[in-house]
């Protein structure tokens, strides 16, 4: 199968990490007061989405923290034994993810550096990807794995087979065509059942 897996908070912790370097910037940096917020949120702009960030506020935040936080994450548990599972046993796996480009630093070589320090098996690493149902449908992708609600959906919805991976942002959504999983362990149980079910 063509597994796609999304990197941020699916393979890594970067919620940790940029959530943590978000409270920093917006206490110390902003001197804001830190408020309750929604924590549903339909895409990865969660930083900027709690803390009601203006244009400059969110480009003053990622100069100073985005190549921080790449290099910083690391893999969820079992990430990488899993994905290593699922290449050994003939998958083909798919990295794609919205990582975007910055004038500061090559956010391809600071990807595939991290990647290569943590032993991340892959076959093709998609970056930008603004439209992962795009990439998935160019790559032949059976199987997507993502924690966003709105790339899960979108993908769920054009017929892919997709698994979210749970997230404090994502944890009060429910969705019919999307389950829902908890680590890597029951990951690759799930992706383990579904290509058994299609012997």
């Amino acid at each position: 199968m063509n597994i796609g897996i999304d990197i941020d908070d699916t393979i890594t912790n970067t919620y940790d990490v940029l959530f943590n370097y978000a409270q920093h910037y917006t206490i110390y940096d902003m001197g804001k007061e830190i408020k309750n917020v929604n924590r549903n949120i339909l895409t990865h702009q969660y930083t900027r989405t709690f803390h009601n960030w203006n244009d400059k506020e969110d480009k003053n935040f990622l100069d100073k923290y985005y190549e921080k936080t790449m290099k910083k994450v690391e893999p969820k548990m079992y990430a990488v034994e899993s994905i290593k599972k699922l290449k050994e046993e003939g998958n083909q796996i798919y990295l794609i993810t919205a990582r975007f480009p910055s004038d500061n630093f090559d956010i391809e070589e600071t990807t595939k550096a991290w990647l290569n320090k943590y032993d991340i098996d892959y076959d093709k690493l998609i970056l930008n990807s603004q439209n992962k149902v795009l990439a998935a449908k160019e790559n032949n992708i059976d199987v997507f794995v993502d924690d966003s609600i709105k790339n899960c959906t979108e993908m769920a919805n054009a017929g892919i087979k997709t698994y979210m991976m749970d997230t404090i942002v994502n944890k009060d959504f429910e969705g019919e065509q999307i389950e829902r999983v908890y680590s890597w362990p029951h990951l690759y149980q799930k992706i383990e059942g579904y290509r058994q079910s299609k012997k």
